[in-house]
């Protein structure tokens, strides 16, 4: 049992792993994400009736029960194809970059023959996090607007609705009525927020694992509670990280071409109208909190299905 043990530990993960395992999270994860896409757009003006005033005080519970009864169960989950095609680019090449970038920097242990994550140091984790996340974050725009768009659809007057069949059909149509550039409104902010979650996410998992296997090793090993500790502190980090910026970005995302000129704008009139805590949790949006509901779930699966991912179906090091 301690060789077979030994060879699992030994893998390591294939460049897509973690667009797989970012997929599988989203699955599970998608209706904490809708619902936090409405909460950080309930401040936008709205005439449908019964919304308007739903916006006036929303909160997680009353949110998911007002969709639920008026669309129904499975309204939870529109934008899922979105979803999944954003995680299929953007984690795929946040990932795939970061995990092959940090094999080149490794040094091989060679009394274990472990790949060795120690001999990185946290500002080189840093750095890679934050090259990938912005590549991964400009590959995945396209899909997370009409994500936004595609979740935010039901909140919107019938005749006002986008109505996309699927991610594909939702990123043909704005660019065929809306132009190129449209795909990639609100790039620059997607871009930067996820620098700030690869980090949050990526290097954090690698230095808070590292930290329990070195300092803690009586306690913990290469195993589901020791993925699960990391994966749940990194997501603490990612959420505070993220989330003024993933505010800002959500709105620039669903809003009209004239509603906002500039990032400083759209920061601003939250700033103006809601203070700092906007940023955050804020009034009406309290969505800091469904921020982390949601985001701590899809952190911690993501990296328990890439860690299993690893350990069954990942590569062994060559011996040197």
């Amino acid at each position: 049992m301690s060789a077979v043990k030994s060879e699992r530990e030994r893998r390591v993960a294939r460049w897509y792993y973690g667009g797989l395992a970012s997929a599988g999270a989203a699955m599970c994860t998608h209706p904490l994400d809708l619902l936090k896409v409405h909460l950080q757009t309930a401040s936008v003006p709205v005439t449908n009736a019964g919304t308007a005033s739903l916006a006036a005080k929303q909160s997680l519970v009353t949110t998911t029960a007002h969709i639920i009864r008026k669309q129904g169960v499975l309204a939870l989950y529109n934008g899922l194809s979105a979803s999944l095609l954003r995680q299929l680019t953007y984690s795929t090449t946040r990932f795939g970059m970061y995990e092959t970038l940090k094999k080149k920097l490794i040094e091989s242990d060679t009394s274990t023959n472990k790949q060795n994550v120690a001999n990185i140091p946290f500002y080189q984790k840093v750095l890679l996090a934050a090259v990938s996340g912005a590549v991964g974050g400009l590959f995945g725009v396209p899909a997370d607007m009409v994500n936004v768009r595609m979740q935010n659809d039901i909140k919107l007057p019938i005749e006002k609705r986008r109505n996309y069949k699927h991610a594909i059909d939702g990123l043909i149509r704005v660019y065929q009525h809306e132009g190129f550039k449209t795909l990639f409104s609100g790039a620059t902010m997607a871009t930067s927020r996820a620098v700030l979650m690869t980090i949050g996410q990526l290097s954090m998992y690698d230095q808070f694992k590292y930290f329990l296997l070195t300092y803690a090793a009586n306690y913990f090993g290469d195993d589901l509670i020791t993925h699960f500790t990391a994966s749940l502190s990194a997501a603490g980090v990612a959420t505070t990280f993220t989330q003024p910026l993933d505010v800002m970005k959500t709105r620039l995302m669903n809003a009209s071409k004239s509603e906002y000129k500039s990032i400083m704008q759209c920061g601003s009139q939250i700033f103006r109208e809601h203070g700092l805590l906007g940023f955050f949790k804020g009034k009406p949006n309290k969505c800091y909190v469904p921020a982390f509901v949601r985001l701590g779930p899809q952190t911690v699966l993501t990296f328990i299905f890439f860690e299993q991912l690893r350990l069954n179906f990942g590569d062994l090091p060559k011996s040197k």
